[in-house]
C-alpha cells in the first residue's frame, strides 16, 4: 500500500530553519516525482515544491522561492524540504505526495507535519 510519512515539523522563530522529511513506501519511489504541499487551517492544500523522479528539476511556489529547497534520495525512498528564513505565513501542516495516481490527483495523504513560525 502506498504510504507517506512526514516528519520534522515544529515551532520555530521567524528567520529560523527546519528540514522536513517524507518517507515513502509501497511504490517505485525512484520513478515518480515528489511534491510538498502546505495547508493552512480552513484553506485548501497548496503545492509549494516539486521535484522530478531523478531530482534533476525542481519548481517552487513564488511564496517560497529562494527560501525552500526540495530534494529526493531515491536510495532511501525519502524526500526532504529544507526551509530557511521562515516567515509566519509559512505556518501550516506540510504534506508530501507523488504523481503516481492514475486519476492525476494525489491520494493516500499522510498525517502531515505541523510547522509553526512564531516569536
Amino acid at each position: 500500500q502506498v504510504q507517506f510519512v512526514e516528519s520534522g515539523g515544529g515551532l520555530v522563530e521567524p528567520g529560523g530553519s527546519l528540514r522536513l522529511s517524507c518517507a515513502a513506501s509501497g511504490f517505485a519511489f525512484n520513478k515518480y516525482a515528489v511534491m510538498w504541499y502546505r495547508q493552512v487551517e480552513g484553506d485548501e492544500r497548496e503545492m509549494v515544491a516539486v521535484t522530478t523522479s531523478a531530482a534533476v528539476s525542481t519548481k517552487y511556489a513564488d511564496s517560497v522561492k529562494g527560501r525552500f529547497t526540495i530534494s529526493k534520495d531515491n536510495a532511501k525512498n525519502t524526500a526532504y524540504l529544507q526551509m530557511n528564513n521562515l516567515k509566519p505565513e509559512d505556518t501550516g501542516v506540510y504534506y508530501c505526495n507523488s504523481d503516481i495516481w492514475p486519476s492525476g490527483w494525489p491520494e493516500n495523504w499522510g498525517q502531515g507535519t505541523q510547522v509553526t513560525v512564531s516569536s
